[in-house]
């Protein structure tokens, strides 16, 4: 069965096990043996048969037509992303193509050299590390001697087997954990809508859900979104703790993250964070 259509299925069964009936003004009763909707209701609201919303569940029927996936949306409550997502899915929106792109075009290499010393990264689709500044470097520790493979910030944020994390050398913890965590995951399962064939991405996928219960518990919830911001306190060796703001822009259909690390002006942040900028790449902490 091909990748797309076990995908299909899934989300849809997932953000049909979220919707309460009350919230579209069914009575739950005690009887249910299902927290979110039955595939009869969901099938009456979307105005389709029964029978067509068990084809797409199992993966047997992958090709639904526009108004079909634009009623199976509003009978879900979907989200905008979600609802882009689910044509993406149904083959409506053309994919993106196979293989994610690890590519920084010319024009975004001149943007990161004039940010100067800022610690900026940039991160591929999959949240793959692809490209570093001295500042980034400065901040969290050279992440050259980490194995290429292994340079991945969901990797970092749902760790598998024990693995502590690889893009900084020394602690980095995030004031809003849970809340970056669900964000990583809907940004992930928005990937797959726009890069249905990429097999690291894939692979990615299939490790975490296996590896990493918070992260599975997560994915199967079907939610999809970006992440575009935290906060953090980095352990920094030199200068102590410092608190920044974690800004990603997102750079059109390649979706290249650019992560900005910066602080808040006229602090002490901001001078501790100038002050490792300017200190260059501290040794990393022994293990």
């Amino acid at each position: 069965m091909a990748a797309h259509a076990t995908e299909l299925g899934a989300t849809l069964r997932a953000w049909r096990d979220r919707v309460s009936p009350a919230a579209v003004g069914l009575p739950s009763g005690r009887a249910r043996r299902v927290t979110g909707l039955r595939r009869e209701e969901l099938a009456e609201l979307a105005g389709i048969s029964v029978d067509y919303v068990v084809r797409l569940e199992q993966g047997r029927f992958t090709t639904p037509s526009a108004q079909v996936v634009a009623a199976l949306a509003r009978a879900l409550q979907l989200r905008d992303a979600e609802r882009d997502h689910l044509f993406r899915l149904a083959r409506l929106v053309t994919p993106t193509e196979a293989e994610i792109s690890d590519h920084i075009p010319p024009g975004i290499h001149r943007v990161l050299k004039r940010l100067g010393d800022v610690a900026v990264a940039v991160f591929a689709g999959d949240w793959q590390l692809i490209w570093w500044n001295r500042g980034w470097a400065a901040l969290l520790g050279d992440p050259s001697a980490t194995p290429a493979g292994l340079r991945n910030f969901a990797r970092d944020s749902f760790p598998i087997d024990g693995d502590g994390p690889r893009l900084s050398q020394w602690p980095v913890t995030s004031l809003a954990s849970e809340t970056v965590e669900a964000a990583i995951v809907a940004d992930l399962r928005r990937a797959t809508g726009r890069f249905p064939n990429n097999s690291r991405l894939t692979n990615l996928i299939r490790v975490l859900t296996t590896g990493n219960q918070r992260f599975a518990e997560l994915w199967a919830s079907g939610s999809v979104g970006a992440h575009r911001e935290d906060h953090k306190i980095v352990e920094h060796p030199t200068v102590g703790p410092i608190a920044v703001d974690c800004d990603v822009l997102t750079d059109g259909d390649a979706e290249l993250k650019i992560v900005i690390l910066s602080a808040a002006s006229d602090t002490e942040d901001e001078t501790k964070l100038r002050l490792a900028l300017l200190s260059g790449i501290p040794d990393p902490v022994p293990s």
